[in-house]
């Protein structure tokens, strides 16, 4: 390197510093720390103790962690599937050439911009089972509507519909995908008798595949980290810990129980889960994945 070569090195390093610090006191040393703590007893009050890998073996008979696992798996893969199905469904009748286009787009957008702990309060109103607005609704259908939160066996599929309620992001991405579909393939398709469902099968979908694979793989991650509405309408889980998601849990260990050791190592266990779904994903859905660059 010459000398001013070596001058604008440091000056970049310099400048980028702060973010570096930051990267390492914020990230590095917390993600280092887990590791080592999800082998020891630590309360966070007092020094860790060394004990192995007792935490990992206390979740195998751990019954309340198997019951958090299946509520959270449970709720992933159904609110994942309906959250992609229908935000593509909303973003294709978005994209046609109607009157009003954009204050359709505004209005389906708009709720996944409502705070979480907003919108958490206002479908405790709307799920209440006595005096709530969708049971008042079903009553003049003359359906009677199940106690939404006080059941367990409707807590989570009120969660579900509250997620499926707040898919505006998945919407807008599927929109700004539609959007690049060149129109001649739609114009050639027209030509050879396609219906509109052929079109949607044999084109929209193969060209905006890419972004179906994002939108799966960020809402799987997603889902499987549910936390805040979960905790904020049912707090410890609702009735027989119905809706006690992983994080959930997790948080209770961590902060209620002042188990940090036995949270990390759920962390990490956490995290193998995403690792390994998202793995399978990728490999399921590899051929099946277009980019116009190949």
């Amino acid at each position: 390197m010459t000398r001013g070569e070596k001058r604008n090195l440091r000056l970049g390093l310099a400048f980028i510093s702060p973010w570096i610090v930051g990267f390492l006191a914020f990230t590095v040393f917390p993600v280092c720390a887990s590791i080592y703590y999800s082998f020891c007893d630590y309360d966070v009050l007092t020094k860790p103790v060394w004990v192995g890998a007792l935490n990992y073996r206390d979740m195998i008979t751990d019954t309340v962690f198997w019951k958090s696992l299946y509520n959270t798996l449970y709720y992933a893969f159904l609110s994942l599937p309906f959250c992609l199905v229908i935000a593509l469904w909303i973003a294709v009748m978005l994209n046609q050439d109607v009157k009003g286009r954009s204050v359709f787009r505004t209005i389906y957008f708009l709720p996944s911009l409502v705070p979480v702990v907003a919108s958490s309060m206002v479908w405790l109103w709307i799920l209440n089972g006595n005096f709530g607005l969708l049971n008042h609704a079903l009553e003049l259908l003359h359906i009677k509507g199940p106690q939404w939160l006080a059941d367990e066996k409707w807590t989570k599929p009120s969660l579900i519909l509250m997620a499926i309620w707040s898919c505006g992001n998945t919407m807008v991405i599927y929109l700004a995908a539609l959007q690049d579909v060149p129109r001649s393939l739609y114009e050639s398709a027209e030509i050879d008798g396609a219906n509109p469902w052929v079109k949607f099968r044999h084109i929209t979908v193969p060209m905006i595949s890419p972004v179906i694979y994002f939108n799966l793989i960020m809402g799987l991650i997603g889902s499987l980290q549910v936390f805040a509405q979960a905790y904020i309408m049912l707090g410890g889980g609702g009735p027989n810990r119905s809706a006690l998601f992983y994080t959930v849990y997790l948080y209770q260990n961590a902060f209620d129980y002042q188990q940090m050791g036995y949270a990390c190592a759920m962390a990490w266990i956490l995290f193998l889960i995403i690792l390994a779904l998202t793995w399978l994903a990728t490999r399921s859905t590899r051929r099946l994945i277009y980019y116009g660059g190949e």
